[in-house]
């Protein structure tokens, strides 16, 4: 575990090491352990090392025997001794054991095909010092980060903004779309970041660039629904639970301890009832709690820890002292970043890191198995007919101003009728999981800023961007069509984004068993039936977990891992975010209404409405703002 960082300019025109010495610098949280640079004329790139696997031999770059091969690595390949065997077979040498090396070997014996046989996270940059072409790939769902920006003829990546941001004669321009993402649904979509000049590399795709002529950029693997094995509930449930087995055992591999987030919900329960199962000493178990008891999943997580043995820790976030810390968890991220889960993410990586290196996540259990809300009343309006779908259109029609104030489970509800008039589950995907509706935003944005980045069919021309065709490319199933949606945007936009910035922020690697290639390629197997049953989503996971957790746990309600944000705004928040919004430069810069934001700010403050997604959205950006104007003259 790692990041990285380099500088292809292409040309007569060397690379200075310092300059990618100060890459590294940028990123040296994501790894304390080590340093090393290879710079070869126009050609620079960098890492800074997490040391995991061969604590002593696995220092980067790592050349080929001939030298004309040079890699530098971030995150964990999980089968890479599997690799290796087959390897040796064909005449590689290895001298480490390091999963980087073997990398480096499975491309120069496979070329690009090496990509998808890799199990595990990654991004990776290979250099060719023969034909001076420079080889970026990313793992197939987007674990790990790799920004790139093309600017003067050349190409620099890092697994940071900040890395990309000290290159000299660089421009980084706020981009419109961006801000727009990010007030429509709480964070930027990847392939596009906070600006103009910068992209993410999409999972499961690889680039490559020679000295002439532009980037290529090629897919190796996308998710793909697929009708699996005729098998009896109690199959699917017992290869559930000998592939998840696996999968957890692989996830395990390491030369430190490995430790778990336990958040009291399905997912984090079977990663560390796995754990368990698969024997060693106790595991040590990590969790955050709040002092407001619905919003408390501390009691439910200490009786799995208690239950399954593990060595467990708790600790209560005082909202107060959440707020402090606000501008470091917004400073982790680079860019804004208005998931409010981010701040328990936050503090569990820094407990967790106090103890262990590595700790194992349940991410993605929702977007593989349907275990979100959304994806239940999805179910539900697939199933409608037309003239039904256009009488609860006209249903969420109905003002609003009261309901939301009075019960926000009416709101909801009003949320999702609005979305059933939508065509298809990828426009409903878009529509449900926006924290802003087009009405807010047309109350909130700038009228001109308002009419360069909204059409009058939203959600529709998202579609047709990201998914132009989901009946022919995903399914013609529209749940199938909503939770394709969810796993291949918002999990390595929102969910994946969130807990890699916020534990490598305290040099703690987080690995996600659910999110293996060869688990995610078989639960896009399992039928949708044992996927959600009636109304229970995860049906497979839960029966499957259920005889290793304590009696009746697979049954509690899901409450997810955030903050409570009406609480929060609220009280004395609400007035910092509000003195926040009065003078940050933001206020004047020409994206949202100020009349119409400080309209929003007293239907909040005398409970009129619930707006707190929004204003902490708001609280976000003006802190990623200021601070960008702070820095802006350093640009070089």
């Amino acid at each position: 575990m790692c990041g990285i960082a380099g500088w292809y300019r292409r040309g007569n025109r060397n690379v200075d090491q310092s300059i990618v010495k100060t890459q590294c610098d940028t990123i040296v949280h994501r790894g304390p352990d080590d340093e090393g640079i290879l710079i070869d004329g126009d050609l620079g790139m960098g890492m800074r090392r997490l040391s995991i696997v061969d604590l002593a031999g696995g220092h980067q770059p790592i050349e080929s025997p001939d030298r004309r091969h040079v890699i530098v690595f971030n995150g964990e390949i999980y089968n890479h001794l599997d690799l290796r065997t087959e390897l040796e077979a064909r005449g590689h040498a290895f001298t480490r054991r390091s999963d980087t090396e073997t990398i480096l070997s499975a491309y120069r014996e496979w070329g690009d095909a090496a990509w998808a046989r890799l199990e595990g996270m990654f991004a990776v940059a290979i250099w060719d010092r023969r034909e001076r072409r420079l080889t970026l790939a990313r793992d197939p769902i987007g674990i790990k980060p790799l920004y790139l920006t093309e600017q003067d003829g050349g190409l620099a990546f890092a697994s940071e903004l900040p890395a990309l941001e000290v290159l000299p004669g660089h421009r980084f321009d706020v981009s419109p779309r961006a801000v727009h993402d990010f007030f429509s649904f709480g964070h930027i979509r990847t392939p596009r970041s906070i600006y103009a000049q910068v992209r993410s590399l999409r999972p499961g795709y690889f680039l490559t660039l020679g000295p002439d002529g532009e980037a290529a950029e090629t897919s190796y693997w996308r998710p793909q629904y697929r009708q699996g094995e005729q098998r009896s509930e109690q199959e699917w449930i017992e290869t559930f639970r000998e592939r998840w087995l696996k999968t957890v055992e692989q996830h395990m591999l390491s030369d430190v301890e490995v430790g778990a987030f336990l958040s009291g919900g399905i997912d984090s329960a079977a990663v560390v009832a796995a754990m368990s199962k698969l024997g060693g000493p106790p595991v040590r178990t990590f969790t955050i709690g709040f002092p407001v008891e619905r919003f408390n999943e501390a009691p439910a997580a200490e009786s799995v820890a208690k239950h399954l043995g593990c060595r467990h820790t708790t600790r209560i976030i005082d909202l107060k002292l959440a707020r402090d810390i606000l501008p470091d968890v917004q400073r982790c991220y680079g860019e804004p970043f208005a998931d409010p889960s981010a701040v328990p993410t936050w503090y569990v990586s820094q407990v967790a890191r106090e103890q262990v290196k590595v700790a194992l996540s349940g991410d993605g259990g929702d977007e593989l198995f349907m275990g979100y809300k959304r994806h239940r009343t999805e179910r539900k309006i697939g199933r409608m007919n037309p003239v039904a779908r256009r009488l609860a259109q006209t249903v969420a029609g109905w003002p609003s101003t009261p309901i939301k104030a009075l019960n926000p489970a009416l709101h909801r509800v009003q949320k999702a009728l609005g979305s059933a008039g939508l065509p298809d589950g990828v426009s409903r995907f878009f529509a449900r999981t926006q924290i802003t509706s087009p009405a807010m935003r047309a109350r909130v944005y700038d009228p001109a800023f308002l009419q360069t980045v909204e059409g009058s069919h939203p959600f529709e021309q998202l579609r047709d961007e990201y998914f132009p065709d989901p009946a022919e490319t995903i399914s013609r199933d529209p749940l199938e069509q909503f939770v394709h949606a969810d796993l291949a945007l918002n999990l390595p936009s929102a969910m994946l984004t969130k807990v890699d910035r916020a534990s490598m922020a305290h040099s703690l690697e987080v690995r996600v068993p659910m999110l293996g290639p060869s688990f995610v390629n078989w639960a896009l197997s399992v039928p949708t039936e044992m996927k959600m049953r009636g109304t229970v989503g995860k049906y497979v996971v839960k029966q499957a977990i259920a005889p290793w957790l304590p009696e009746g746990f697979i049954n509690r309600p899901k409450r997810g891992f955030a903050i409570p944000l009406q609480d929060w705004f609220a009280g004395d928040f609400g007035g910092f975010a509000q003195e926040l919004w009065q003078t940050s430069s933001f206020r004047h810069a020409g994206f949202l209404s100020q009349s119409g934001v400080d309209t929003v700010f007293e239907e909040h403050r005398t409970a009129k409405r619930d707006h707190g997604r929004f204003l902490y959205a708001l609280t976000i950006f003006c802190l990623w703002w200021d601070g960008y104007q702070a820095k802006k003259s350093s640009f070089r």
